[in-house]
């Protein structure tokens, strides 16, 4: 097949087989093509890294400059129903055709260089925004930072939003080693913001060794407030009478701080007034980040498959008030920490309906029945049972069993893997980002 006929799909099925693996963390082989496609920036980027919450703190950041009126270009991974939304130029997705045109770019320039999926689309979409009269780009890391694709561009600023046990096999097993790896995205003379309460002392060292300005919560920015409204306090700007981001949930105002420190940094390049801070926040969306779906039973859609996203999400229950039952439909991941996960929810979820993933990697719905077991979740096959657990091969599957048992006055917690909450999504017919 000759690349002019190649859909967006026959690409992506494509590039699945140009690399024997799926992430072969390291910048040499992206930097020498990024060469050969001569990409640089004229515009400000702004690099957001970290463990949790770094989704949240580019969308707030592009929802803010959207409402300032710059044509903001904003990268993020992976996705949840189409492969355009990891594009949005504007505050909207790109079209195929102009992805089409930037992976023929890449592919013409390649060579035998290997390139993951990852990799190669990361390239394609960096072309296409430095080819686009961008007044900012906004680049989400994928996985660690340091040697993360998105790392081969040199960022204005760098913001890590915080450091957790994740990606162990790639990124090491303590946050000491984590944050050192998440810091790899700083640069020498530029700013650098970490939103992480507790940041690592490695993090920390790497910032004061290259040189960057690092900005750290609680010493540089801060924030504060009572129920109606909050406050952000910078090294030389605040922020007051704010309303609360609509993005729901207990570490959300660390991720507008974040991305109001970063704004602090580039006001002298892109200026944003009071309004449209508080318009921005108010405004910004982002699908599966405790996203509360209209409705009764309450459903709610959650990319959380780490214990630290776990513990958030049952901080966020917690929160919600009283509901008779608690249904999880959850799939995960083998790599990810299961019994870490199950234990910050434990008590929290009466009914787990848990499914298979689309993916040799992802763990069986019936292997975590078996963690689910043997962390004394009880399963009664009774009618007015209170506890159960059972496995389905779908999440589609799995949330029409939820939905089917779940009173009214009940909730379903749709969470784990990113394939988890899509699959819900496509099954429930919702839009993944609205425009």
């Amino acid at each position: 097949m000759q690349n002019s006929s190649r859909t967006l799909a026959d690409w992506l099925v494509h590039l699945e087989s140009l690399h024997p693996k799926t992430i072969d963390l390291g910048l040499d082989r992206v930097a020498q093509v990024k060469d050969r496609l001569g990409i640089t920036f004229a515009c400000p980027v702004i690099t957001v890294g970290g463990t949790n919450g770094k989704g949240s703190t580019c969308a707030m950041l592009e929802s803010i400059l959207l409402q300032a009126g710059y044509r903001v270009g904003l990268y993020t991974s992976p996705h949840l129903l189409h492969f355009n939304e990891r594009a949005r130029m504007g505050g909207e997705a790109v079209a195929d055709q102009n992805l089409i045109a930037q992976f023929e770019a890449v592919e013409a320039v390649r060579g035998d260089v290997p390139l993951t999926y990852f990799e190669f689309t990361t390239l394609a979409i960096l072309r296409l925004f430095a080819q686009s009269g961008l007044d900012v780009v906004i680049l989400e890391v994928g996985l660690g930072g340091r040697l993360d694709a998105v790392n081969v561009i040199d960022a204005d600023v760098a913001v890590v939003t915080s450091v957790d046990i994740d990606h162990q096999e790639y990124l090491g097993d303590t946050r000491e080693k984590i944050g050192f790896e998440k810091a790899g995205i700083f640069r020498a003379g530029k700013a650098a913001v970490c939103s992480d309460p507790v940041p690592p002392p490695s993090l920390i060292r790497h910032a004061e060794a290259i040189g960057a300005d690092l900005w750290l919560l609680g010493r540089d920015f801060n924030y504060a407030g009572d129920k109606q409204q909050w406050n952000y306090g910078g090294r030389g700007q605040r922020r007051n009478a704010l309303g609360y981001p609509s993005l729901r949930g207990a570490n959300q105002l660390l991720n507008a701080c974040a991305a109001l420190a970063a704004l602090e940094i580039l006001r002298l390049r892109l200026p944003v007034g009071a309004q449209e801070v508080r318009t921005g926040l108010v405004m910004v969306d982002l699908p599966g980040r405790f996203q509360v779906m209209p409705g009764r039973p309450v459903v709610i859609l959650d990319v959380g498959h780490n214990p630290h996203a776990a513990a958030t999400l049952a901080q966020n229950l917690d929160n919600m008030g009283f509901h008779r039952f608690t249904y999880a439909v959850f799939g995960a991941m083998q790599d990810k920490d299961i019994d870490g996960i199950i234990a910050q929810l434990q008590g929290r979820i009466d009914h787990w309906c848990l499914t298979d993933l689309p993916l040799p990697r992802a763990a069986s719905a019936q292997v975590i029945a078996e963690k689910l077991a043997a962390a004394g979740v009880k399963h009664d096959e009774s009618e007015n049972a209170e506890s159960s657990i059972a496995c389905f091969a779908t999440p589609a599957e799995a949330y029409a069993n939820a939905l089917k048992r779940a009173g009214e006055n009940d909730r379903i917690a749709v969470f784990g893997s990113f394939l988890t909450v899509a699959g819900v999504m496509a099954a429930r017919g919702s839009r993944p980002l609205q425009n």
